[in-house]
């Protein structure tokens, strides 16, 4: 397995995902709503793991630029097709990763990642090219699930899923590893919020800062 093996995966399944709802519409609501608050209107944004870009469309209209990338090609092809139909004038997709984009060093005030850490491979590298990417005091909003914290046969089960095809790489790192490994990439942790409607479902809201 490889990131090009993960990239077909989502290539393959983007049509379906596509046609997915919100598990947790008021959860996403309340996600939306407070990363609005902390965005600027002169901020220059940058969306990694996108998807089709659902969240990049909600958000975009609130900043000066918004680049939202995903490293599958169907995903952004599904994204292009809906921005066609839906023109944000200062919203642009590309297919790209954090690694391929961070010779634009220091070019963004604020960088999200929505469902997107646990699908990296390597995530300390990942979150370095992030902080690269940033511009000084920019900010960093994640927001993924822990598998680590998730019940034990889940982390059983996603080896083999991944081996017949049916499901991605995900890193199995808890909430705590997770800011760990934050701080240690060079960021000043701001907060740690849980935004489910109902229980904690294991997928913290992180805002950090660039030190």
């Amino acid at each position: 397995m490889s990131l090009a093996s993960d990239a077909r995966f989502w290539d393959r399944t983007s049509r379906r995902y596509a046609k997915g709802t919100i598990a947790d519409p008021a959860a996403y609501e309340h996600t939306l709503d407070r990363t609005r608050a902390l965005l600027l209107p002169d901020d220059r944004v940058l969306e990694l793991g996108c998807g089709t870009g659902t969240t990049a469309f909600r958000l975009a209209g609130d900043v000066r630029d918004y680049l939202a990338t995903d490293f599958s090609t169907e995903m952004i092809a599904i994204a292009r097709e809906r921005y066609a139909v839906d023109l944000v004038p200062n919203l642009a997709f590309r297919t790209a990763t954090a690694e391929t984009l961070a010779a634009e060093c220091g070019q963004f005030d604020a960088v999200l990642g929505f469902n997107y850490l646990h699908l990296v491979r390597d995530l300390p590298a990942t979150l370095d090219n992030i902080h690269t990417l940033l511009a000084s005091k920019g900010v960093f909003i994640s927001k993924t699930p822990c598998v680590g914290d998730m019940n034990p046969l889940v982390r059983l089960l996603l080896p083999a899923m991944r081996a017949v095809g049916l499901a991605p790489y995900a890193g199995a790192f808890s909430a705590a590893e997770l800011r760990r490994h934050i701080v240690a990439a060079g960021f000043e942790l701001l907060s740690a919020e849980n935004h489910a409607s109902a229980s904690n479902d294991n997928r913290p809201y992180i805002v950090a800062r660039k030190r």
